[in-house]
C-alpha cells in the first residue's frame, strides 16, 4: 500500500516529539515514580524477616502449614482429630492419648518458636547494628536453618504418632471430614490449619 507523500514527515514529527518528552523526563521534570517495594513498611518491624503475626505463630507452637506433606497424604493432627472426636467415635483412651500428644507436642513446638524467633532477632541485630561479618552470618543462618529443620520436623512427627492411635477406618473418615477424598479445593486453605 503506497503511503501519502507527508507520512514520513507526520511520522518523523510524532518521533521526535515523544523522543522530546522522554528526554524532559529523564531531565527530572515528571518523571513517574517506580512502584515501591513490596518490602515497604517491613522496614518498621521488630524483626525484619518475620511479621508480627509470624513471630507470634511461633510463639504460639501453631501449625504455620509445616505438617502438610503428613496431614494431606493421611496423617491426621491431633488438634483436628480432638475437634472431630464425636464423628470419628474416639474412644476415650484415643481422646486422652490425643490430648496428651497434642499438650506435648505444643511445648516443643512453643519452645523451638521462642528459640527460633530468637535466632531471627540476633540476625537482625547484627545486621541493623553493621556488625555482622561472613563466618557470623554462616553460623546464624545455620543455626536459623537448623531450628527451622527441628520445628517442622516436631510437627510432621506429631502427625505420625496420631496416625497410630488411630484406626484405619478413622484415618479414612478423617480425610472425608476434613474435605480430602472429594474435587480438590479451589482455594488456599488458612496457613493455621494443619494438628
Amino acid at each position: 500500500m503506497k503511503q501519502p507523500n507527508g507520512f514520513p514527515r507526520v511520522l518523523a514529527c510524532v518521533l521526535l516529539a515523544s523522543s522530546g518528552a522522554v528526554s524532559a523526563q529523564h531531565a527530572g521534570h515528571s518523571v513517574a515514580s517506580p512502584a515501591p517495594s513490596p518490602y515497604a513498611g517491613q522496614q518498621a518491624r521488630e524483626i525484619k524477616a518475620l511479621s508480627p503475626a509470624q513471630a507470634a505463630d511461633l510463639l504460639a507452637g501453631k501449625g504455620m502449614e509445616q505438617a502438610k506433606a503428613a496431614e494431606l497424604n493421611g496423617y491426621p493432627g491431633p488438634m483436628h482429630v480432638l475437634e472431630l472426636a464425636g464423628p470419628l467415635a474416639l474412644s476415650s483412651a484415643q481422646i486422652q492419648d490425643s490430648e496428651a500428644l497434642l499438650a506435648g507436642h505444643k511445648t516443643e513446638a512453643r519452645a523451638l518458636g521462642a528459640r527460633l524467633v530468637e535466632a531471627e532477632r540476633e540476625l537482625d541485630t547484627a545486621f541493623a547494628g553493621k556488625q555482622i561479618d561472613p563466618a557470623q552470618l554462616d553460623l546464624l543462618t545455620r543455626r536459623i536453618g537448623l531450628l527451622q529443620a527441628e520445628l517442622r520436623a516436631s510437627h510432621l512427627r506429631t502427625h505420625l504418632r496420631q496416625a497410630g492411635l488411630l484406626t484405619p477406618a478413622q484415618v479414612s473418615l478423617y480425610a472425608e471430614l476434613r474435605g480430602y477424598t472429594g474435587e480438590p479445593a479451589t482455594t488456599e486453605p488458612s496457613r493455621h490449619s494443619s494438628h
